[in-house]
Formats: C-alpha cells, structure tokens, sequence
C-alpha cells in the first residue's frame, strides 16, 4: 500500500495519537540519540505495538544510513507508517518543540544578560560540553571504528579536519571514508532482514530526492544572489541538516564552520549553548534554534530561531521520504554496507576534531576546568549520572570557581 492510498483513511485522529505520544517522549526523553531509540522501542514495539521489532529494526537501519539527526529520523519514520504525511509532521513537532522552546529561553536569556557571556556559570557549560563529547567519542568509536582499520581511518579523517577547519575538511572527511571503506571494508555477510511497514510511491520518493539536491546545491548560489541574511541562514543551516552522519554531536563542527567564522555567533556563545542543549530533553539538533535566537545579525530572536529550526530539519523530511522504496535494495549491496562503514568511521574522526577544536580549546584554560572536565566524565561514563544533571553541576561548580 502506497502512502498516498493509505493516508486519507489514517485521518486526524490518528495524527493526533502521534502528536500525544511524541509529546510525552520530547518532555521526558534525556540523554542522546541512542536513548532515544531505547525511549521508541518501548513506547512504540513493546507498549503500543505499532511496529514489530523486525520493521522497527529496519526503519532504525534506514535512519542511520541517512545523513541527519537519526533519532528525529525514526520519529518521522514511525509518524508516517501510523498517520501518513500528517503522522510525520505531527511525530516531528511533538519531539522537537519543548526542547527548542527552552533552548530559545536560554538563548533569550544570555542575549539580557550581555557581558555574562563570559561568566564563570557559562564557563561551566563549556566545560561541561568537554565531558559530554568526550564521551560521544569514546562510545562512538567502540561501536563505528572498532578495528584498526577503522580506527586509522577515524584518525586520519580527525586529521584532515583540523587541517581543513572548515566545511570542505568535513566533507572531505566524509568523502575519504566512503572511498577507504569502498576499497577496502567490503564483506559477503548478509544483510539484516526486516520489512518496513509501509512504501512510499517512487514518484513522490523521487521528487523528495530532487528537492533534496535541488536545494543542496541551489541554496548557495541563491543566497549570493539574493544577498539576503535570512536566506544565508536556511542555506547553512539546510547544508548542516543535510550532511552531518552520525546525530547531534557530530553537527557540532558544522555548525561552529558556518556561524562563527562570519561572526554570527561569538565562539563563547556558541559552546555555552552547546552545553545547555545537553540538559534538555529531545533532539540535540534544537540548538539551532538557540543559535537562530542568539544571532547578531538579523533575523534573529524567535524568528531567526524559527528559521534555523526549520531549515534543519527539513532536509530529514525529504531524505526519509525519498528513500523508504529504495532502501530494501540499497541496503543489502555489499558496496553500500562498505561505504557506510568507511563513512561512519570518519564520523568519529571528525568528531575527535571537534572535541580538540573547538571544544577543548576554548574550555579547558586553566588546571581547575581539567579537574571540572575529568569529574563530569566521571559522573556521565562510570556514575551514569543523567546529562541535565551533569550540566547543572558543572554550571555551579564553574560560578563557585569566581568567588
């Protein structure tokens, strides 16, 4: 059955089901993308029953595959099979909007606050977002850079992203994983098996691919043509949403190439929201909307916030569309599964780079934020203290270090 068949008879009701489930999972869902999909699992396979495990497991599989926030992903996933379009939009927005909302009063927050940028409390959080990537790295590698092979590929990749500090490093990372592990991470395993609950019509998946590239590779050029800030800011953060592997951490460094170099958003500022985006639940991918709110330049406030959220996101909507009736055949290619290899080792390289720069750097200043950085490692890797605790923690402990 064809989504469009299949979403006239789903109706409002149904949408609106998504809509309260979601909602309850974006107040309640700490901790990072891979605690998101435990949160699905069990609200939507085993309490719920709205997928089995092996759909559920397939649509996990398409979402890591895609470049994106892949929690969000699957969220969108899951509202589409039980609501159609409607379900997606209304999965998307229960999840995203309480964390973007506290997001935006923070930023609100340290714009009335001004010379407090540089406080000791906003010292903390960055402090705080060392331990929290530190971690992101350690448990990243353990799973995507296991072997040597794949671990001298994640160096290399931190490498030339320190090299290149700039998109094209990133890119570039990303592009010699996919060939490394073309070349060389081939295997004849087998392809997990798994239905996905529902089929997307070529002719709509196709257009969504258009759009994606369409808008991949004409944004730029409109934004120098237009000369517009607000069409700068859909075009960084489009780009953003649309090449990032490996969820919310890993946008870090994109993120930080596209709004501090020009000035948008002072480094303090940026690393400061990074920490506080740690203590709220729901996708890490809602620090756009902080950054939008935190601009210089306008449109800033709810509406740049607003913008950057959307232009985010939207890139997922079109990339889960576009390739639910492809990925059964794509993902049982031997030559997609070693490219995928290859890329998602060069996540971690990049992500190593982020933690020395900027992330390292602009925190760690004196012997006391290495003691602070060492014990909020300590709290998230062996104590399993919950991050919002982590991140308030940190915050007190760096206002105490000024008195």
């Amino acid at each position: 059955m064809t989504v469009e068949a299949a979403a006239p008879r789903l109706g409002k009701a149904r949408a609106g089901e998504v809509f309260l489930a979601f909602l309850k999972l974006g107040l309640t869902s700490f901790g990072g993308p891979v605690a998101h999909l435990g949160y699905f699992r069990a609200e939507f396979v085993e309490r719920r029953r709205w997928l089995d495990e092996p759909a559920y497991a397939d649509l996990v599989a398409l979402c890591q595959f895609l470049p994106g926030p892949s929690s969000s992903q699957v969220g969108m996933a899951i509202g589409l099979t039980r609501a159609g379009y409607l379900g997606a939009l209304a999965a998307w927005t229960a999840f995203t909007t309480p964390s973007a909302i506290l997001l935006l009063l923070f930023g609100f927050g340290v714009g009335w606050l001004g010379e407090a940028a540089g406080s000791s409390w906003l010292h903390g959080l960055k402090i705080a977002a060392v331990a929290v990537v530190a971690l992101a790295v350690l448990q990243m590698a353990r799973s995507l850079a296991p072997d040597r092979n794949r671990a001298t590929l994640a160096v290399a990749a931190a490498g030339l992203a320190l090299l290149l500090p700039t998109t094209v490093g990133q890119l570039g990372a990303i592009a010699l994983g996919a060939i490394v592990g073309l070349g060389f991470m081939r295997d004849d395993g087998a392809a997990a098996k798994g239905a996905l609950p529902l089929v997307v019509g070529r002719r709509v998946a196709l257009t969504a691919l258009a759009l994606f590239f369409l808008l991949l590779v004409g944004l730029p050029f409109l934004a120098n043509v237009a000369g517009s800030q607000a069409v700068r800011l859909v075009d960084a953060f489009y780009r953003a949403g649309s090449l990032v592997f490996g969820g919310g951490h890993v946008v870090l460094p994109l993120l930080q190439a596209q709004v501090v170099p020009p000035g948008w958003v002072s480094n303090d500022v940026f690393l400061a929201g990074y920490g506080a985006a740690q203590a709220v639940p729901g996708p890490l991918f809602t620090f756009s909307a902080y950054l939008g709110a935190v601009m210089g330049p306008q449109p800033n406030g709810v509406a740049g916030a607003v913008i950057c959220l959307l232009a985010i996101f939207f890139p997922s909507f079109l990339l889960v569309i576009g390739t639910l009736p492809f990925w059964e055949e794509l993902r049982r290619r031997p030559s997609a599964r070693a490219a995928l290899k290859g890329v998602n080792a060069a996540v971690v390289g990049i992500l190593l780079a982020a933690f020395y720069n900027p992330v390292w750097t602009a925190a760690i200043l004196k012997p006391q934020d290495f003691a602070l950085a060492v014990a909020d490692f300590l709290l998230l890797f062996r104590w399993e203290t919950p991050p919002w605790l982590v991140v308030l923690f940190s915050a007190l402990v760096g206002a105490a270090f000024s008195l």
